[in-house]
């Protein structure tokens, strides 16, 4: 009794939303043949037997690694997988395949004129790469698994930046990707795609907002060069006034400063050099 409860409520767990598995699903959409379908599969097989080694090139398929052949029999699908890769044989009257291709595809998201959250106006474009996860879903779900992929990317791209600000779109690019890249996922899981990666490309900004964006960025600057001059100045007063106080605790350091300073001018290249009369030498002038 435990394990038949433990059997029920794994299969509880694989059934869906209405309740219905993926087995189910796969089952009712294959069905079976019927009597006139097993007939014409049988009355098939013998003309293929009986046509050999002609029929040999109808029935021999091959598909590569990265491809999977998906078999239609009078128009149902007979098995759960897909067949491939390497050799198979098919009934050249009653079978035909369709292959999907497993590699990853890329494919450009075109600009799209966006209105953000703080009602600014964009160009934003991306590239999106996914690849096929289940074939039989591909073929029997959508008609066209790529270009509905690439349609859903760009209202996917739509929505997401909507609900985003300018800031957020300059600044948060990977998290807007990522965003993308799960809402795509869960919309191509019923298609058996896969959603690897989604990147933004570029972001336009109309001309009018570049210029007021770049002046503000200008205003910025320079305001804190003035800052970081303020601090210099405020730097260098503090550093005379400790030179002040050191040469005033020793008069022989002015002399040494004086001299530092002839050297100095000495360096230049001046046509004519002034040099000051030092206060020592009439101090005792003064005094008489």
């Amino acid at each position: 009794m435990e394990m038949e409860d433990q059997m029920e409520s794994q299969k509880r767990e694989r059934r869906g939303p209405g309740g219905v598995s993926k087995e189910d699903l796969i089952s009712e959409r294959t069905g079976n043949l019927g009597c006139i379908g097993w007939f014409l599969v049988i009355l098939s097989g013998m003309l293929t037997i009986i046509l050999l080694p002609f029929t040999v090139w109808f029935c021999l398929k091959i598909v590569k690694e990265y491809e999977r052949a998906v078999i239609f029999r009078l128009g149902r699908i007979p098995d759960k997988k897909a067949k491939g890769p390497g050799i198979f044989f098919i009934l050249p009257c009653t079978d035909s395949i369709v292959t999907v291709d497993l590699r990853t595809v890329s494919f450009d998201i075109p600009p799209q004129e966006i209105l953000t959250k703080d009602s600014v106006t964009v160009s934003v474009d991306g590239v999106v790469y996914f690849r096929v996860n289940d074939p039989i879903a591909s073929v029997a779900n959508v008609s066209n698994a790529d270009f509905a992929t690439r349609l859903l990317a760009q209202t996917t791209l739509r929505n997401v930046l909507g609900t985003k600000n300018l800031a957020e779109l300059l600044s948060d690019r990977e998290g807007i990707a990522h965003s993308m890249q799960n809402n795509l996922d869960e919309a191509t899981d019923d298609w058996g795609i896969k959603v690897e990666r989604v990147e933004i490309k570029d972001v336009k900004l109309p001309h009018q907002l570049q210029r007021a964006m770049a002046a503000e960025a200008e205003a910025s600057r320079e305001a804190r060069a003035k800052v970081i001059a303020a601090e210099g100045e405020m730097n260098a007063s503090r550093a005379l006034k400790e030179a002040s106080l050191v040469i005033a605790e020793s008069p022989s350091g002015l002399q040494l400063r004086y001299l530092q300073t002839l050297n100095t001018i000495a360096a230049e290249k001046n046509s004519t050099i002034i040099f000051p009369l030092p206060m020592d030498m009439l101090t005792p002038f003064l005094r008489k």
